[in-house]
């Protein structure tokens, strides 16, 4: 018997783009965990290691490969729950703005429409993800081993600092996230509908394989977008779950501080490894998420279209 098509819109059709989210963001961010690291670790402190190579070095001769994918277990959890919730969402908001414009004004006016959905679906995401990557930056950047697990850091930021512990970093964090997910979908989705017209040919003209490889050019380029625009806050975030506040000092009198302290070129430092990563983490993300989509029967994201089997 055929097996029966998942229907647009519909809530098998959001479970499938919730699910690819997940894997699109879990596996993807755990596998630069390394990239992260050092990355992190140089926000916090410049003069640590001089480059990604010689942070790698140090590491794995301090801590064997094992310590190269320290904070690997909130990270996989946290990019897992933002990830469904990113992708989910998105769909779910993109519908729902669409049908409130119109087909007429939501197609001219597209690209905000991705703008506003991929927004609206990123606060809801970072919610999810704020507890696991306080979690993360903690093990990550710690001088003196934070926990030796996962389930030993969560236990010890709960004890210690309670729920504010896991969501201080939550309002850089959306400063961080909305602006690179509004980034990271609109690019995307504008993007793919120019390499489609500039190819001369419509997306369902092309089979699965050929799409699939422009989801991941299409990605490739609205991630080094993305590094860009979010990195300031991507450095603050880290310093943020790193230091302590003030007796009486709130997050914003915080962040102005370590601010000031970063100074522009502080607040710009691993940007060049940045790129690098979410640039790849982007094409990667958006490859496997069309992946899933294409592996049940639905169209790739982005120019219109069904896929051609």
């Amino acid at each position: 018997m055929e097996k029966k098509a998942i229907e647009l819109y519909s809530p098998k059709y959001y479970y499938t783009c919730a699910f690819g989210g997940v894997l699109a963001c879990g596996l993807t961010h755990t596998f630069v965990t390394p990239l992260d690291l050092v990355k992190c670790r140089r926000q916090v402190d410049p003069n640590l290691y001089k480059g990604n190579f010689d942070g790698w070095s140090k590491i794995y001769r301090a801590e064997g490969f094992r310590g190269l994918y320290t904070g690997w277990g909130p990270t996989f959890i946290g990019y897992s729950f933002q990830g469904a919730a990113k992708y989910g969402f998105y769909e779910v908001f993109k519908k729902k703005y669409s049908d409130l414009a119109g087909e007429e004004t939501a197609h001219k006016y597209r690209t905000t429409l991705y703008l506003a959905a991929s927004a609206s679906a990123e606060i809801l995401a970072d919610i999810a993800l704020c507890p696991w990557e306080a979690l993360k930056v903690r093990m990550q950047t710690s001088t003196v081993p934070f926990a030796k697990s996962t389930f030993e850091g969560f236990n010890k930021i709960k004890k210690q600092e309670g729920l504010s512990g896991f969501y201080k970093g939550l309002t850089p964090l959306w400063a961080r996230q909305v602006p690179y997910t509004m980034m990271k979908f609109a690019s995307f989705e504008r993007t793919v509908e120019f390499i489609y017209a500039s190819l001369g040919k419509p997306k369902q003209d092309y089979n699965k394989i050929e799409q699939l490889g422009v989801s991941f050019l299409g990605g490739y380029i609205a991630g080094v977008f993305c590094a860009i625009v979010s990195h300031p806050a991507d450095t603050l975030v880290s310093k943020l779950n790193n230091v302590k506040k003030a007796e009486g000092e709130s997050t914003a009198v915080l962040s102005l501080r370590l601010m000031k302290e970063l100074g522009f070129a502080g607040i710009w430092r691993g940007l060049g490894t940045r790129v690098i990563m979410i640039g790849t983490l982007t094409a990667l993300q958006w490859l496997i998420y069309d992946y899933v989509k294409v592996s049940t029967g639905l169209p790739t994201t982005g120019a219109g279209g069904k896929e051609k089997k």
